[in-house]
């Protein structure tokens, strides 16, 4: 009878270790699966549309990634889930977040487009006065036309990028209204009379 009671409890001590160590196995499949959720995010574009839900994601990863180093498996498989989650969040939120960037981009545009127009209506009103400028005009009317066309097509791809650009092109139209509102505010020359004879 002591032989089966010591058979007995070496073989539920044996399984008991088995069952230990069956838990005590590093979440691979976890973190695999929250490996790809990251990299879909990223290709999503959650680090730029996005970037708190991914930055959150990021470190909800790195928890686990520091659970494993720990070989704490548990709590790093909990960890993997809630990163792959939170990736999985970011990259939704990144299409929500990068249709608003395209359509504050091309709004900005836009509004760049007609003040353009009015600016270059402006330089005909005042073509007289502009002679000592001329030369810088036309150099930054071709500046903006290429700037302008490259901010529309990047505005699909990259509207983070498009609405810096319409920044910069910005920055030109007001250069060109004060100097525009300068001039107009400058007397003009009397003709000059001929001489009496």
């Amino acid at each position: 009878m002591r032989f089966f009671r010591s058979v007995f409890a070496l073989t539920l001590v044996l399984a008991l270790v088995a069952f230990l160590g069956g838990c005590a196995k590093p979440p691979e499949a976890e973190k695999a699966a929250a490996k790809a959720a990251m990299d879909a995010a990223v290709g999503a574009g959650a680090d730029k549309y996005a970037a708190p839900d991914f930055a959150a994601a990021k470190k909800a990863w790195e928890g686990a990634e520091a659970q494993m180093g720990e070989k704490k498996y548990e709590e790093a498989k909990q960890g993997y889930l809630n990163a792959k989650a939170a990736f999985d969040k970011a990259a939704a939120a990144a299409a929500t977040g990068k249709t608003a960037a395209v359509s504050e981009a091309t709004a900005a545009l836009a509004v760049l487009e007609e003040g353009w127009k009015e600016l270059s209506a402006t330089a005909k009103k005042l073509e007289k006065k502009l002679k000592d400028q001329k030369d810088a005009w036309e150099a930054d009317i071709k500046a903006f036309e290429e700037g302008l066309k490259a901010a529309k097509d990047a505005v699909n791809k990259d509207p983070l990028g498009a609405k810096k650009k319409a920044g910069e092109l910005k920055a030109l139209l007001d250069k060109w209204d004060a100097a525009f509102k300068e001039l107009a505010a400058v007397p003009e020359k009397p003709a000059k009379k001929g001489k009496k004879k």
